[in-house]
């Protein structure tokens, strides 16, 4: 199936932060804000998803049982618009490491143009890389690669996004078969410039006001 690695992060109270960040109207402050609130929402959902092992723990009164993070985790925003999920990661998770990847779209040839890779040691732990406009798939699908010639097992890897168009999955599941990928909407289809529509514009101009 074409879906089978997707996971739609469905809450009515996502879906309100994603009509602010939809409306052209929004400020890029209030954009700035929101995009940083949605992160939160959509980090609580995608960490369900983790790898977690059973502990022991101490309280103050006895010995009980629990659950701990059985995997380091490296969060890998795509600069620019990436930085707009990272905050809410970056909280949740304070001991996880972090690399970035620097993509911008060549704007003749929609095709993805590497100007920055840094990324920490990944081997036994688990890669989530940011990359909030899905659109043709194909700077996420070079995002991927990167990591994956490091070494990565793609099953160690997510991609998170807030809008993603259908092309764009296509494109990523055909290439990158076992993706893991979670979005908050699948919106209708790619415009001639290769936006996505409805969308939300740049993400990246709005969150960074430019």
């Amino acid at each position: 199936m074409l879906y089978s690695m997707i996971t739609v992060i469905k809450s009515p109270f996502v879906q309100h932060k994603l009509t602010i960040l939809r409306n052209k109207k929004t400020s890029n402050t209030v954009f700035r804000q929101t995009m940083n609130e949605t992160s939160y929402l959509i980090a609580a959902d995608v960490l369900k998803h983790l790898p977690y092992k059973r502990v022991k723990v101490q309280t103050p009164l006895k010995n009980t049982n629990g659950i701990f993070l059985s995997k380091q985790i490296i969060l890998v925003p795509i600069l620019r618009a990436g930085l707009g999920l990272l905050e809410g990661f970056s909280k949740f998770l304070p001991d996880a490491e972090k690399g970035h990847i620097g993509l911008y779209r060549d704007e003749q040839t929609y095709e993805p143009v590497e100007y920055l890779f840094k990324l920490p040691k990944i081997k036994n732990k688990k890669i989530l890389i940011l990359d909030p406009m899905l659109a043709t798939g194909n700077s996420s699908t070079a995002a991927i690669d990167l990591v994956r010639n490091k070494g990565a097992n793609i099953k160690d890897i997510f991609l998170i996004s807030l809008l993603a168009a259908p092309e764009g999955l296509k494109n990523i599941q055909k290439k990158q078969k076992g993706i893991h990928i979670f979005t908050c909407s699948i919106d209708s289809r790619l415009d001639k410039n290769k936006f996505i529509v409805p969308g939300l514009g740049d993400a990246g101009d709005r969150y960074m006001g430019t």
